[in-house]
């Protein structure tokens, strides 16, 4: 085989040569500023002239390395011992993996092509998306269906449909000169390739100065694996390896000229396109690595009589939201985590030094009778009792933070050897994740990395955080796990692996890559001009689709004049005028906004502080309709290169969803 977990993709290198050479060009969507991706500490670390700690001793060293171990299994004790034996096998019961064909069946389904299997579908259903699909994305699909199929014959039961008769559709075809060149533009956007060496893990303390690495967001992931697999040479005698010591880089992500797009700036509409292509793409790249990962299902079980812990995720989000309707996280997670970054982050040894238990259960009950009353006082609480209430929270939950569908693919990611393919694995279960779960666990990272921030004062580092942590996330009552399988060592070191990457990586992690906000648009052309899909029989009309210029105009570097609509405030019905060049960003344009209309003396509409300053509202410019639902856009896009992608859309400032009221 070319590829598997014993020959891993090789490392994607972008050469000082490479760069010279788009830098000589005009500048493209894809070569225009970098965004690196790591946190204060890392480009201290990456400095030696910045690196004025010393190291610890070896004896210290050792002796956090045992820390880190034995709270590692204490964690997973502590999970035991909550659920007991019999609960949890009852739970195992509950949760199983789904029977020979349904795991096809629900995950065409969550993919958007549940038409394919449906009698009664037409093939313009299909083509729709099909059409956006590269071609490792369609194999993927194509072995879905084949599969699918397969147990249906087993069953005795007819196939709905032959598959070979949506993938041989003149619509599907029209579109496979573009998927073949998706290979092409993979190997066009990475300049080389160098060997990957085994990836091992190795406390904090321990490593050496920070590399870089590039992370290429504009070419699928599965089809940038393609191209990793395929030159690939590693040497078969692993003893030939140079060993690393699995120092977390510095990761720079190529800026688009389009910007950088967060999960937040989506409408839900677009979000759920997201969601399906990004479906398409992780299977396909699971495939590729030979990640066999069975997804489970939980049957709904009796919810306990509380108001905080053991009640679902979403639940407990419906009802805060009854309270404080914007709010995206459960406010006793907000307030709990908001004590502990005030009174814990710099206790030594927070999350690792257990809290009382008898003081930890009355907590627990102080908070389920009156935290919604508001009769709770956190003067009297410990970090450390608090810091067990928050990983008890979690581990209570009905279903894991991490979801019962994804829950053992994101545990399988720390078989994957390259560092980027860890990144594109979790980069695309992150988009796949249910908003409350997503933006939960956003909450719970940015709590465990300012604690990481706080190394000096706690002696908690990333490696020490990552371990204790680790089990809570990966390891569910209601989901089998293998995280305790094996090596002891080498379990807690390939968990806390994960969740290391999470927490350091994880405002990359929460970014829309490119190539998936590419297909979304080309999806939305789509569907726009569905009624176009319709007669078969008319091939050579199809074909003129994808060429026909006045579908897709060219693009043009001509300075214009655009109206943007303006709705802040009592604004609603007013318009700018604003003229486009070349280096015009969005940034620009709400310059010229604050400008015009919040900071002049005529139009001020700033807000008076008691403290005498003004202060105005936060808002943003969006792009809204076209090839897009609805796109909140990166200060730095540049908006020349926006209209001639979406030229059908419209420019809206509106203020931002959490920004401040009142004009």
């Amino acid at each position: 085989m070319p590829w598997g977990r014993s020959g891993s993709a090789a490392l994607l290198l972008l050469t000082g040569k490479a760069i010279g050479r788009a830098k000589a060009r005009d500048p493209s969507p894809t070569e225009m500023s970098v965004e690196p991706w790591a946190s204060p500490q890392d480009q201290t670390a990456a400095d030696p002239r910045q690196r004025t700690r010393t190291q610890p001793s070896q004896d210290q060293e050792q002796h956090l390395d045992k820390l880190c171990l034995d709270s590692f299994w204490s964690e997973v004790e502590t999970i035991r011992q909550g659920c007991g034996d019999t609960d949890l096998d009852c739970t195992r019961r509950d949760s199983r993996q789904s029977e020979e064909g349904e795991q096809e069946e629900q995950w065409l389904a969550d993919a958007g092509l549940s038409t394919l299997i449906s009698e009664d579908s037409e093939d313009v259903d299909n083509a729709v998306l099909l059409s956006t699909l590269t071609r490792t994305q369609a194999e993927a699909v194509q072995r879905r269906l084949d599969s699918y199929t397969l147990s249906r014959r087993k069953k005795n039961k007819p196939p709905p449909r032959d598959v070979r008769d949506i993938f041989d559709s003149p619509i599907t075809q029209t579109v496979l000169p573009e998927s073949q060149n998706s290979e092409d533009l993979a190997q066009n956007s990475m300049a080389s390739v160098a060997k990957s060496p085994l990836t091992a893990v190795t406390p904090e303390h321990k490593r050496s100065a920070l590399k870089e690495e590039f992370f290429i967001t504009d070419v699928a992931y599965c089809e940038q694996a393609v191209i990793f697999l395929k030159q690939a040479k590693l040497p078969q005698n692993n003893s030939q390896r140079r060993k690393d010591d699995g120092t977390l880089p510095w990761v720079i992500c190529p800026k688009c000229r389009l910007g950088v797009t967060r999960i937040q700036d989506l409408s839900h509409t677009d979000m759920k396109k997201v969601r399906q292509l990004a479906l398409i793409d992780m299977t396909a790249l699971c495939d590729l690595l030979e990640l066999e990962v069975k997804r489970h299902k939980t049957v709904k079980r009796k919810i306990p009589e509380s108001t905080l812990f053991g009640v679902p995720l979403a639940t407990l989000l419906e009802n805060d939201q009854k309270i404080r309707p914007n709010t995206t996280t459960p406010l006793f997670l907000y307030e709990l985590l908001l004590f502990l970054e005030k009174k814990g982050v710099d206790s030594e040894g927070i999350l690792r030094v257990p809290g009382s238990q008898s003081r930890i259960k009355l907590l627990q009950q102080n908070m389920e009778s009156n935290f919604y009353s508001g009769q709770i006082s956190w003067d009297e609480v410990s970090p450390n009792d608090a810091a067990a209430l928050l990983k008890k929270l979690i581990r209570e939950l009905p279903a894991p933070l991490l979801t019962a569908e994804y829950l053992n693919t994101f545990s399988a990611v720390r078989d994957i050897t390259d560092l980027k393919q860890k990144l594109h694995m979790l980069n695309l279960l992150i988009l796949l994740l249910p908003e409350p779960n997503r933006n939960t666990l956003k909450a719970l990272l940015e709590f465990l990395s300012k604690v990481v921030s706080r190394e000096k004062k706690n002696r908690m580092n990333l490696w020490a955080v990552a371990t204790i942590m680790a089990p809570n996330l990966f390891l569910h009552k209601a989901v089998p796990s293998r995280l305790t399988d094996g090596a002891e060592k080498g379990q807690a070191e390939k968990a806390a692996d994960v969740m290391r990457l999470l927490i350091r990586y994880q405002d990359l992690l929460w970014t829309i890559p490119n190539f998936l906000m590419s297909q979304v648009r080309k999806l939305n052309e789509n569907s726009n001009r569905r009624y176009q899909f319709y007669d078969r029989r008319l091939k050579y009309l199809l074909r003129k689709i994808h060429t026909d210029n006045r579908e897709k105009p060219e693009k043009s570097n001509n300075e214009h004049c655009r109206t943007v609509k303006i709705q802040v405030g009592d604004l609603v019905s007013s318009t700018m005028e604003f003229q486009l060049s070349f280096n015009s960003r969005t940034s620009d344009l709400l310059a010229q906004f604050h400008r015009q209309f919040l900071r002049s003396p005529e139009n001020g509409k700033g807000k008076m502080r008691r403290n005498g300053s003004v202060t105005f509202p936060d808002c943003a410019l969006y792009e809204v309709g076209g090839n897009i639902g609805e796109h909140c856009l990166d200060p730095d896009t540049h908006l020349l290169d926006l209209y001639n992608n979406n030229p059908g859309g419209e420019w809206v400032i509106k203020m931002k969803p959490n920004a401040g009221r009142g004009l």
